[in-house]
């Protein structure tokens, strides 16, 4: 009798034990709710679904995320409005970042995804988003109605949700107010204080976008846009829950005439929702970089490297190289790390770098690679083994050619120059605590791109290149450092062609022994101003080589 009362216990606990797992089971996941807020560049202006197939990272973004839910408001005088919620896709031949977000986010998390976005070109915190006294479009209490709505909308489906994040792109527009310009700051905490306290989530994150320095605006209001990201950097240093999100190495649109744009066009917007998708994750810690360990050290102990820097801005990143085009162009060979070559790198101004050494391979961010890969292929099939190569680089493609300048500029977070010299120490100190010689055998800066299309950058330009090439041997301790500048065709426009960049630089080299310049009259066809696509890449970086063997003889 015992054995029976223990056995229908058994089955008792047993069912229990089922009837627990299926409620845990049946209990729906919280969809995550996301709200994307700001101006033009968080709309997506001047951007079109069409070209989304040019890069290859994201191709598949124009089609609808049936599993992510989209509720939005968009546009100024004429509103798109989704009037509920609806399923993700881009609005009105527009992408925005949220479309590279979700996809990005959904790909390390189980959860399901919702998306509320409320936002509108051309305005500003001061005014326009005040939470205390809105003007102009009044976003404020528009963005404000369209998330209470939306939230409200899932509980009448008996939806669970939780807020996960609030991301905010807008800033521009206020540089040209003096008083909102100078209290972006204190207006920004107010913004941010009134969204948790009129949503009653007093830990809602935030995550802040950079305003983008490759932009025209970066250059010719340089001043303006550093006073909003002085405001923006504050905020984020105080409060724990606020993330600053670099976007200056994003890609940006390129315009006509001399090629320079205000917004981040297809591409940026793409890769602008993946800087949130990233930051979120790593918040959560989903979050987790790959890796390119260099297995195998490849230098005998003891022996001599020759150092190459590389160094530059949007193309000696390679904006627009992608490791997806290199089986069209019978390149698959550049897909294989090299590690023979040992590469080490600090690209996007410090927004991705290596751990320590690596082996030489495409390691951009978004799929990208520079001119070093085909550089380092090439050198390797033409050097005798016996003498080892090792390469370094060190690009910015948000940033000019000031910044590169011992003096910088107003803009004294923009200044490169001295994490330039700071990077090249550490790279030879590293291989020299491995027990080798270093010489560095020459930097290869390729001359900006942006700066010939703006008269002031360019008739400064080799002026600001010759400072840094004198003040770095001195920095450096290396009197006879070899500088080798290499130069695509300059913007070809009656707003700059009065200057003529290229005797400046021409007369620069013919004035110091130890710097060649390198003009490039032979580049493949190129579809866009400024920007080299992956066949340019390539082609640049066996330029490159060719330059260095000839320079051995």
């Amino acid at each position: 009798m015992k054995s029976l009362q223990n056995a229908l216990l058994l089955l008792c606990y047993i069912a229990a034990s089922y009837a627990t797992i299926a409620d845990e089971t049946d209990t729906p996941t919280p969809v995550r709710v996301f709200i994307f807020a700001g101006q033009s560049n968080m709309v997506g202006s001047d951007s079109k679904v069409q070209d989304i197939q040019n890069f290859p990272p994201f191709i598949g973004l124009d089609q609808p995320q049936s599993k992510v839910k989209f509720s939005y408001c968009i546009g100024r005088e004429n509103k798109m409005r989704s009037n509920g919620w609806v399923d993700l896709e881009p609005v009105d031949n527009v992408v925005g970042p949220e479309l590279s977000f979700a996809r990005e986010v959904s790909q390390h998390i189980d959860a399901p995804i919702a998306i509320i976005k409320c936002a509108a070109g051309g305005t500003h915190l001061g005014g326009d988003w005040n939470p205390d006294d809105p003007q102009g479009f009044k976003m404020y209490p528009l963005a404000l109605e369209l998330v209470r709505e939306s939230l409200k909308e899932l509980e009448e489906q008996g939806i669970p949700y939780q807020v996960e994040g609030f991301m905010w792109h807008q800033g521009e527009n206020d540089m040209f107010n003096e008083t909102y310009r100078l209290n972006y700051g204190p207006n920004l905490v107010n913004f941010i204080n009134s969204w948790r306290r009129e949503l009653n989530l007093p830990k809602l994150k935030f995550y802040i976008g950079e305003l983008c320095t490759k932009t025209i605006w970066g250059m010719d209001l340089r001043p303006w846009m550093y006073d909003i990201s002085i405001g923006q950097k504050e905020v984020c240093a105080v409060d724990r829950l606020a993330d600053y999100i670099p976007t200056s190495h994003v890609g940006v649109e390129i315009g006509g005439g001399v090629g320079l744009h205000y917004h981040y066009g297809t591409l940026g917007q793409l890769e602008h929702g993946v800087n949130y998708a990233q930051a979120y994750l790593k918040t959560i810690g989903e979050w987790i970089p790959s890796t390119r360990p260099l297995k195998k050290w490849p230098y005998p102990a003891g022996e001599k490297i020759q150092l190459y820097i590389l160094a530059g801005h949007r193309n000696m990143e390679g904006e627009r190289c992608f490791t997806q085009d290199l089986e069209k162009l019978n390149r698959q060979d550049l897909l294989n790390d090299q590690p023979q070559i040992a590469y080490r790198y600090q690209i996007g101004g410090g927004v991705k770098q290596s751990d320590e050494w690596e082996p030489l391979g495409p390691a951009g961010y978004y799929d990208t690679f520079g001119p070093e890969v085909s550089f380092g292929a090439a050198l390797n099939q033409t050097v005798d083994c016996s003498q080892r190569i090792a390469i370094a680089k060190f690009t910015h493609s948000g940033s000019q050619m000031n910044d590169w300048t011992p003096e910088g500029s107003v803009a004294k977070s923009r200044h490169i120059y001295p994490k330039f010299i700071q990077f090249i120490r550490e790279s030879v100190q590293s291989l020299e605590a491995k027990g080798h010689e270093v010489e560095v055998r020459a930097v290869l800066y390729h001359i900006g791109e942006n700066e010939m299309s703006m008269p002031p950058y360019r008739q400064k330009a080799a002026q600001w290149v010759e400072s840094m090439i004198q003040q770095s041997r001195e920095d450096l301790e290396m009197p006879e450092l070899k500088w080798l500048l290499s130069q695509q065709p300059p913007t070809d426009h009656e707003n700059v062609n009065r200057i003529d960049v290229g005797a400046d630089f021409k007369n620069l080299t013919e004035n110091d022994p130890l710097t060649e310049w390198l003009y490039l009259n032979e580049l493949p066809p190129q579809p866009k101003q400024l920007v080299l696509n992956t066949e340019g890449i390539i082609y640049l970086g066996e330029k490159l080589a060719g330059w260095v063997l000839e320079m051995k003889r």
